[in-house]
């Protein structure tokens, strides 16, 4: 009777690799290391299988695995690093993968840094983690039959990087993904960087062949699951309710001193052919903030500063005060209180898009700059990922939609925005996408500016998982609601 496993993992010729084979071989539940490497040439180790595949990642890989593997089991070790197992790991992955009857399993892990280790949790598969940078970890264990009838789905698809994602949704479709609570082993961190450097890996324009098969793989999934939509959209009648000004400019605020008078006069600069206002949301600062706004209101009548009524407001919960206001404007414009409008023509180019495709929200692009405003990588991040046939599709891949947003107040006056400062503007957009068009303007008109006071600047791991899993719920609710939507309930 063979043993329950069959190990794969990455490998590029580094030392590491052989301490990771020396724990399999010494379990009693692997039958057989294979290592996937890009190259014919890497040095070979001593009674290690070697599959070599055009791409670790990639559909030729996926399905190179399955001709493999003949045991129940598939454990995937997708990063080049160093793994050390902890006690019983292995049998724990058997364990759970058995009484759960899982299709994939997997666990937390510690980081190992500089010799130091540390937690490192992972977060619960759902419905909506459809992002492509999912966690689970470098360890993953499949249920090899399951493994298999997804890899059958790749044929003919020749993925040089979607292939391992497109797998997984394909395993998602086809039986439960079941995460261990446990830290079942130690990783060697080799990306030390700040989340807040992260977070735009995704829309390097280097990535930009990565991010066109990414797109199609989700589409596929999307389509499987009676989640997609067809590029059929309801018109926006522009000329809805009466508004004293054309546009308004909509600021939230809590304790940025140091920034707000840069956004306000940022706002308050736009030279535009119609009448607009900048309505400032102050949520009880206590840092000289109130002051200053006053002080700005006192010398432009178009400074309008609200403090609410209630204390449990996020920013979300701050821009419905604003949106519900009489003196919102017919188009409703995001400026962060840390951030700056390009230049004075920001807010015209927005209303002119408006009006140009009749669209429910505009969405526009930003250059990452320090504080003293100089270009920092990754430069302008423009979203062209995104298309008016395909982009409310992929919008359930990504993690952002860019900045600065913009919307036809009546219908955003109907939506709602969750009161909740971390994902917000994602849920919304989401929410009007799914019935109308959304404009792109692909030039930056937005300084993003970077500095330590950025709420997101260096995340810890507890406050990123709630992050992401607060994205991945949205995007739960936002399949289940696309799905209703096509069947007609």
């Amino acid at each position: 009777m063979s043993k329950p496993f069959t190990a794969f993992i990455v490998y590029s010729g580094n030392p590491h690799t052989q301490k990771t084979l020396a724990q399999l071989k010494a379990s009693e539940l692997v039958e057989k290391s294979i290592l996937l490497s890009t190259s014919a040439e890497v040095d070979r180790l001593e009674g290690v299988d070697i599959l070599v595949v055009p791409s670790l990642y990639g559909s030729q890989c996926m399905e190179a695995i399955a001709e493999s593997v003949k045991t129940p089991l598939v454990l995937l070790i997708i990063h080049d690093t160093e793994i050390e197992l902890g006690q019983f790991a292995l049998e724990r992955f058997l364990f759970v993968a058995e009484a759960a009857g899982a299709s994939l399993v997997y666990s937390d892990y510690f980081d190992v840094r500089g010799g130091n280790q540390a937690p490192h949790p992972l977060i619960e598969y759902q419905m909506g983690s459809l992002r492509d940078d999912f966690d689970f970890g470098s360890v993953q264990v499949f249920a090899a039959e399951t493994f298999n009838t997804a890899a059958t789905e790749l044929e003919g698809l020749s993925y040089r990087f979607a292939g391992l994602y497109a797998l997984r949704l394909a395993v998602s479709r086809l039986g439960s993904i079941v995460r261990i609570g446990e830290f079942l082993y130690s990783k060697l961190e080799g990306d030390v960087r700040k989340t807040g450097e992260k977070l735009f890996d995704y829309v390097d324009p280097r990535n930009r062949a990565v991010q066109i098969e990414m797109e199609s793989a989700v589409t596929r999934h999307l389509k499987k699951i009676g989640a997609y939509l067809e590029p059929r959209f309801m018109e926006v009648d522009l000329t809805e309710g009466r508004f004293d000004v054309e546009a308004s400019v909509i600021i939230p605020v809590k304790n940025r001193v140091r920034t707000i008078a840069d956004a306000v006069d940022s706002a308050l600069r736009q030279i535009a052919t119609f009448p607009f206002n900048a309505i400032v949301v102050d949520n009880h600062s206590t840092d000289g903030t109130t002051e200053s706004l006053r002080s700005m209101a006192e010398r432009d009548n178009r400074l309008i500063c609200l403090i609410p009524q209630r204390k449990d407001l996020g920013i979300g919960g701050c821009w419905n005060e604003a949106v519900h206001n009489a003196a919102c404007g017919r188009f409703a414009a995001q400026l962060d209180s840390d951030d700056l409008y390009k230049d004075a023509t920001t807010l015209q180019r927005i209303v002119d898009t408006f009006k140009r495709e009749r669209c429910a929200v505009v969405i526009g692009s930003y250059q990452m700059t320090s504080f003293a405003l100089e270009e920092i990588p990754p430069g302008v991040i423009d979203h062209r990922e995104w298309t008016p046939e395909n982009g409310r599709n992929n919008a359930l891949r990504i993690n952002g939609l860019g900045a600065p947003r913009a919307f036809f107040t009546p219908i955003l006056r109907k939506s709602k925005i969750p009161n909740v400062s971390y994902g917000e503007d994602y849920s919304v957009v989401l929410a009007i996408s799914r019935e109308y068009q959304i404009g792109r303007i692909y030039e930056p008109i937005y300084m993003c500016r970077r500095w330590e006071g950025n709420t997101d600047a260096d995340l810890d791991i507890v406050k990123l998982n709630s992050y992401n899993a607060y994205k991945d719920k949205l995007r739960t609710f936002e399949v289940l609601a696309r799905q209703r939507l096509n069947s007609g309930a």
